[in-house]
This record gives C-alpha cells, sequence and structure tokens, in this order.
C-alpha cells in the first residue's frame, strides 16, 4: 500500500504541523493553573490537550473510520484495520520548564504494523518522517544510523523510571554498567525524540523502561528505516506492550540487550 501510506503519512505530517504551531505559539507561557499532574511526576497542561485535540480533529476529517489511541483521551475504537497512536506532547516537563525539546508524535498502523509515522520538534523545526520500506526522513532528507560500532565510543540516550520505580534498583546496575562501558549518557526528556535522534546518528543507541505506546510508536519505526534495530531488553518484539525498549545502530542494540536482559528480568 505505497501510495495510500503516502497519503496517511500527509495526514500525520500535517496535523503534526497545525499542533506543533500551537505549541509554539504557547511556549514559556504556561500559568501553573493550566498544569495538572495525573500521578506523581506525571503531567499534563492544557497544551497537551489542545494539541491533542487539533490533531485527531484533522485525522477525523480525513480518515473518519480509523481507530484512534491518544494518550490523553485514550482509545477510540471502531473496528478498523488502521490505528493512528498518537502523542501530542511528547516531553511534557520539558515544555513547561521551558526546555526546547519535545514534540508532537504520530504513527498510522495497519493490522498491527507501523506504516507511517512523523514527529516533529516544533522549537527546533526538525521534522522527522517514514515510510515502511521507504527509509526515514530529517525534514525531506534521508538519514540513517550511525556508523560507530565501537561500544565503548557510543553515546547513548536514556529515561529514568519515575513512573515505575519498582524498576529503579536494576535500572541504577544497567545504567551503571553501560556507563561505565559506553563513552556517554544522555538524558533529554523525550523517548520520540530520543529514538529519532538514534536514527539520524546523534546517538548510537537508546534505553528505557515503562513507556507506553505513544512515546515510542512513530519513533521506532523512524529509527527501523533508517537501519536501525527496535526490541524489549532481550531482542523480542512486543516493546510496544512491555514498554521496555532498548535501540540503536545494530551493534549497538546487540551490545545493550546483552547487558539489559542480564540486569532485567523481562
Amino acid at each position: 500500500m505505497p501510495e495510500e501510506s503516502q497519503q496517511l503519512l500527509s495526514i500525520a505530517v500535517a496535523a503534526c504541523r497545525e499542533a506543533g504551531g500551537l505549541l509554539l505559539e504557547n511556549f514559556g507561557q504556561l500559568t501553573a493553573a493550566a498544569v495538572d499532574e495525573k500521578a506523581k511526576n506525571d503531567f499534563v497542561t492544557a497544551l497537551d490537550r489542545a494539541s491533542e485535540k487539533a490533531v485527531i480533529d484533522l485525522i477525523r476529517s480525513r480518515c473518519p473510520e480509523h481507530d484512534i489511541l491518544a494518550e490523553e483521551s485514550g482509545a477510540a475504537l471502531r473496528n478498523s484495520d488502521y490505528r493512528w497512536i498518537i502523542d501530542p506532547l511528547d516531553g511534557t516537563t520539558n515544555f513547561i520548564k521551558q526546555i526546547p525539546f519535545f514534540a508532537i508524535s504520530i504513527a498510522v498502523f495497519y493490522r498491527g504494523q507501523a506504516q507511517a509515522a512523523a514527529v516533529f520538534n516544533p522549537a527546533l523545526g526538525e521534522l522527522f518522517t517514514a515510510l515502511r520500506h521507504g527509509g526515514a526522513f530529517l525534514n525531506g532528507k534521508a538519514i540513517q544510523v550511525s556508523s560507530q560500532n565501537d561500544f565503548s565510543r557510543a553515546f547513548l540516550a536514556t529515561g529514568f523510571p519515575h513512573h515505575a520505580k519498582f524498576h529503579l534498583p536494576p535500572f541504577v546496575r544497567a545504567f551503571s554498567d553501560i556507563f561505565y562501558h559506553a563513552a556517554g549518557v544522555r538524558r533529554l526528556g523525550s523517548a520520540a525524540l530520543d529514538l529519532c535522534y538514534t536514527a539520524c546518528g546523534r546517538f548510537e543507541g537508546f534505553w528505557e523502561l515503562g513507556l507506553k505506546p505513544w512515546d515510542i510508536a512513530g519513533g521506532s519505526l523512524i529509527l527501523e528505516e533508517a537501519g536501525g534495530r527496535v526490541s524489549d531488553f532481550r531482542g523480542a518484539d512486543g516493546y510496544l506492550d512491555s514498554g521496555f525498549v532498548a535501540a540503536g545502530n545494530p551493534a549497538t542494540h546487540l551490545r545493550l540487550i546483552e547487558i539489559l536482559s542480564h540486569h532485567f528480568e523481562v
């Protein structure tokens, strides 16, 4: 379905830009009253909701019969073969604190397989896109993962398990192991962008746990189409459901799952 996938990608890009304009217009303008805490260390803003509405409204206007799974509003299921997975603002805390590292992430699946994805950071004007079997792109230019195969020279990204603190002991052990053997580790605050940064070679790899499908659905396809690998901590599929994600160029991904599978029983 290459032609149809391109049409779906165009819708995803249009929705990203629509929501991105809204976020950028309000960046730095939030008041305390516009921020709620859904759970401990899990914040949501009026802009998360407004961005999500903008994305869903546009998708519904073009694809009214498709299923939608979105972070704030949950699932709207219509027994369709198509499902859109949406994070209207990945990196909410960065947005609240006026750190320009946040994104809208949109992926569309057909019968359980991602077909098209767009991840947009409006603050930096960076749009990452991918089509299954069609490659990955940053602002229209083809991207690929880093060719660095030496783990001692690898720069990695991660996120901390604020929402899954019972995993903190093995996370700390794994972090120490990776930190000791790699060149460096960064924690930037958006899993969607971490995956995209790995896709374009800025990082060699990424790992995190406690993630939701909307955090990683878009970035995963972009990374795979850039030549990378994505799996759970044991190298298997199912990471969208488990929330345990190891990703990177092939060599880094392999080394990550060797380390992570030693520290986690998942």
